[in-house]
This record gives structure tokens, C-alpha cells and sequence, in this order.
């Protein structure tokens, strides 16, 4: 989720060492359908053996190896590729692997296939990042080798930072803070304010989780537009997205925090503080989040966090809702995902954060802070929406929507009018 930079009363609150130090290199055996034993199987295994050497190449930053498994006739993406390496060097790589999905002919001896990119940064990940991409392959030689001719994001895949330019790397006490295009000092400050946030985070939310955060700072929105696979216009105003898929208690895989340096960078240390911890949250609870989970609790529980230890006043933290209680426009009821969408108008999207907000500070206050992590866990569980968040006020509030909405209510007429 993202924290925008539209209002400064409130802080924008919505807003080298080597590779070589590996632990395990997966490589990941090819998954397409045909079998080995066909034409179409071997040529599978034969595709996912050079990609295999890639990868080892990748980890060992052998750059000769890495070079050998690229067509030699490609001269301009041998060039490309070489820089891309380059670019990794300081990156803390704990493994990196290709699991080819499928393998189609595109001409004589010429190959796509579609696969998928697997790493882990070391100590920070317990399960990988995952990149769609779209591989050419071409068969040269005598002995048939194949060879890679191209690599780029699957249509609609994100690109990744290092394809942007060398990666600087600065290590905080639970962070890690990858930029590009930025100063050291820059890195730093992002690396300080995340080990604020992390002992900040793990107070609120005191269930298991990694206690580290990855933070990806580009050059540019645009660049940032790009790690996300979305139009530019969408993240302007925003100063950081968490990316992630949802767990639904499981297993979730490896987060990362996006900054927008121009937008991050307009805040005062307060704003930061609230941004860095509320993405912070993400990561935390990103395991018990699901499609179950409303946005006003995902996102509410993340500005409760943020705020808890705050010394802000409620009108002051929540100025569009303060405004529209004091005009007895009171909102009828919680939230909707859509209220949170980035094309939102400004003051609907920061009402959307502020009532979310206030509903979990409502939950911490009547029923403890204990129950709002159960009841963030209850909802979780479930893998569907239908019925998720009334049978966890039931069990876990011992109320209902329609009562919890009419307190809430209550709510912000005592907190903002």
C-alpha cells in the first residue's frame, strides 16, 4: 500500500561486498509441461541448463561465465548485460534462479521462453521476490548450444532496480536500503528512519515476523513507476509503496518498500517517520493479511501503528474528517476499498485514511490492543470477504458491523468536533 504527500499539516502521511558471500543457490529444475523424453522437453531441459549457468554466474559474479551463456553475436545486449552485472555487485545476494515455465518456437534454432526470476537478498528474505521474464534464446555452433539473445520484464512484469543503474547499498540495523541515482547521505537518513520504525512496528504488532525491511529508492517517479509496472501519473503524490502479495497466514513472500525520492523528500522527519513505519507495518502484517482484509483495517491498523507513539492531536492527524464532523457531515459508514483508490480526489483519499485510522484507535481504546491484533488476525484467516469481518467482530469483539459502525460514528464526533 502507499502513503501520499497531499497534505503537510499531517506530515504527507498518504501518502560492494561481493555477491559471492552466497548461502544456497537454487536452481530450479525447467516446469513446462512437455516431457523430457520429446523434442519440445529436451528443448525445456536444454533451456533451462544455460539458464542455470546464468544464474550461478549471477551469484559467483563471474562475469566471464555470466558473458559465456549470452549469444556472442548479440553485441549491444552483451554490452547491456555486462553493465547489469555490474550493477549488482554490492548487492547482497543469498540466491538467484530461473524456473522456465514454457518454451516456444519462435524460428530455426530461436527460442522464447517464459519464465520466472527467484532471489533472495541475504538475511532479509525467508522466501524470494519473484520477476516475470520474457527470455530469447538462439542455438549456435557445432555442439547446438543454446544461447541467451535477450532478457526483459514480461509484459505487464515490473523491471527491477539494478536494471536502472549501479546500486548503492547501505545497511541499517534492520534495514536495507538499495538506491540508485541518490546520495550516500540520502540512503542513510531513509536507513536511520527505517530502524526507528521497525521497534515501532513490532510494539503494535506483536506476532512473529522478520523485523527487517528492504527499502528500493530510485532516481525518479518515473523510475519508481517503473519497479512497479504502472503509469507514472499514478504515484506522483504518493512517497512510498509497500509491494507484496497477500499471505492470508501463510507464508507471504518477500516484501519491498518503494520510495518516490522527490515526494519522500518534501516531508519534515515527522512526515518520514509516519511513512517509513506505516510501510513498515505492511511488512509486518503482510503474512495475516488476505483478500478478506478491508482496506480501512489494512490500511487503519498501518496509521494506527504509525501514529500511536505520535504526540499529533486526532484534528491534526485527520483534517478532512475534523472539517466534515464540524460541518455535521458525518460519514455514514466506514470506508470502502474503493475510497482508497490513487485516483481518488485528495480529500476523499485522506478522509478514507483518517476513518480507517480512527476505527482501529476506536478498536485499541474500547476493546485493547491485543484485540485489534486478533481481530486483524481473524479477518486474515479467511480467504474470501464474504462474511470475514462479521464473524471477527462477532467472535473476537462481540459485536457487529452496524453496532461498531454507530460507535465509530460516535467516535470521531468525540475525537474531532
Amino acid at each position: 500500500m502507499a502513503v501520499r504527500t497531499r497534505d503537510a499539516r499531517r506530515g504527507g502521511t498518504r501518502g560492494r561486498g561481493a555477491a559471492g558471500a552466497v548461502l544456497t543457490v537454487l536452481l530450479l529444475a525447467p516446469a513446462c509441461a512437455a516431457p523430457a523424453d520429446t523434442p519440445a522437453g529436451r528443448t525445456a531441459e536444454e533451456v533451462g541448463a544455460t539458464l542455470d549457468r546464468r544464474a550461478a554466474a549471477v551469484l559467483a559474479h563471474d562475469t566471464d561465465a555470466y558473458l559465456a551463456a549470452l549469444d556472442p553475436r548479440a553485441t549491444s545486449f552483451r554490452a547491456a548485460q555486462r553493465t547489469e552485472l555490474r550493477n549488482l555487485a554490492d548487492v547482497p545476494l543469498e540466491s538467484w534462479a530461473y524456473e522456465v515455465k514454457d518454451v516456444r518456437e519462435a524460428a530455426a534454432d530461436r527460442v522464447t521462453a517464459e519464465v520466472e526470476l527467484r532471489y533472495r537478498f541475504e538475511g532479509y528474505d525467508r522466501a524470494p521476490m519473484s520477476s516475470a521474464r520474457t527470455v530469447e534464446l538462439v542455438r549456435r555452433g557445432e555442439d547446438r548450444t543454446w544461447y541467451v539473445a535477450a532478457d526483459r520484464a514480461a509484459e505487464g512484469a515490473p523491471g527491477q532496480l539494478w536494471q536502472q543503474g549501479d546500486v548503492e547499498v547501505v545497511r541499517g540495523t534492520h534495514s536495507l536500503v538499495l538506491g540508485v541515482g541518490r546520495r550516500t547521505a540520502e540512503l542513510r537518513r531513509i536507513a536511520d528512519t527505517a530502524d526507528r520504525a521497525v521497534p515501532v512496528v513490532t510494539g503494535s504488532w506483536p506476532r512473529p515476523w522478520t523485523e527487517r525491511v528492504v527499502v528500493l529508492v530510485p532516481a525518479s517517479v518515473e523510475d519508481m513507476a517503473g519497479l512497479l509496472g504502472s503509469p507514472t501519473d499514478s504515484y506522483r503524490g504518493i512517497a512510498a509503496v509497500t509491494t507484496g502479495e497477500v499471505g492470508g497466514g501463510g507464508r507471504a513472500p518477500a516484501d519491498r518498500v518503494i520510495v518516490n525520492p522527490q515526494a519522500y523528500g518534501m516531508l519534515g522527519d515527522f512526515g518520514q517517520r509516519v511513512v517509513l513505519t506505516h510501510e513498515t507495518t505492511h511488512v509486518a502484517t503482510r503474512a495475516h493479511t488476505s483478500a478478506a482484509t478491508p482496506v480501512w483495517l489494512s490500511e487503519g491498523f498501518a496509521d494506527w501503528t504509525a501514529y500511536r507513539e505520535e504526540s499529533r492531536t486526532a484534528p491534526e492527524i485527520a483534517p478532512e474528517l475534523t472539517e466534515a464532523v464540524r460541518a455535521g457531515d458525518l460519514p455514514a459508514q466506514l470506508p470502502a476499498d474503493e475510497d482508497f483508490g490513487f485516483g481518488e480526489d485528495a480529500a476523499k483519499l485522506a478522509g478514507a485514511y483518517e476513518g480507517g485510522w480512527l476505527a482501529c484507535e476506536l478498536i485499541a481504546r474500547d476493546w485493547g490492543e491485543e484485540e485489534l491484533t486478533a481481530f486483524y488476525e481473524a479477518v486474515g484467516s479467511r480467504a474470501r470477504r464474504e462474511g470475514a469481518v462479521e464473524q471477527a467482530m462477532h467472535t473476537v469483539l462481540g459485536t457487529t458491523p452496524e453496532d461498531f459502525t454507530a460507535r465509530w460514528r460516535e467516535y470521531l464526533r468525540d475525537r474531532l468536533g
